[in-house]
């Protein structure tokens, strides 16, 4: 089988953002599966313009609208700011639109407190609808993410290794359906 094409977007820009440690450990859990390949993204390396906004910039972000069209899924993490998900990730996730459609998207969410993300993951749900992802009933959550890591970023609590193993087998699941209907039931949103 073809590995699945499972990019991750990290959604902050915040400095001393401890998301960056949960997005690294991800990444490094997916490369050790023959069945991912896999490619972080991070909304702080998008140069976002001020004076403008949407899917007319997406050529202006060809490495991100490529890995996209030819992704079968997709990976955010995000932490939680006042019930919500940052700007920056949702200006990154509107340069596109019919190249999410029919792929699978799993959700981890992080705060320094004790609900790990779970509203961020909420509020991104029906805008990840819209988008035309497909979202995984299996999210991951980093709830008091500075005890969960060290300064360096390596894990400090090995449940999360169990947590990460069922996450990931939900998305591989998801986008192995999803990758099989695009390419087998015809659509409107895509080539058969």
């Amino acid at each position: 089988m073809t590995p699945l094409n499972i990019p991750v977007l990290l959604g902050t820009n915040r400095k001393d953002r401890k998301s960056i440690f949960v997005a690294q450990w991800l990444v490094s859990q997916m490369e050790l599966r023959d069945e991912i390949t896999t490619r972080l993204f991070d909304v702080a390396d998008f140069d976002l313009p001020r004076h403008d906004y949407g899917q007319g910039l997406k050529d202006s972000f060809p490495e991100w609208r490529d890995v996209v069209i030819n992704a079968d899924g997709l990976v955010i993490v995000s932490p939680e700011y006042n019930h919500g998900y940052p700007g920056s990730l949702k200006a990154v996730l509107d340069l596109l639109l019919q190249e999410y459609i029919h792929k699978a998207v799993a959700f981890v969410g992080v705060s320094a407190g004790p609900w790990g993300g779970t509203r961020v993951i909420e509020a991104m749900v029906p805008m990840a609808r819209e988008l035309g992802l497909a979202v995984t009933f299996s999210d991951l959550n980093f709830p008091f993410v500075q005890r969960t890591f060290d300064e360096t970023g390596k894990l400090l609590d090995p449940a999360f290794e169990q947590r990460g193993k069922d996450f990931l087998d939900e998305l591989v699941w998801m986008a192995t359906v999803l990758k099989w209907g695009r390419d087998n039931v015809p659509s409107k949103y895509h080539n058969t």
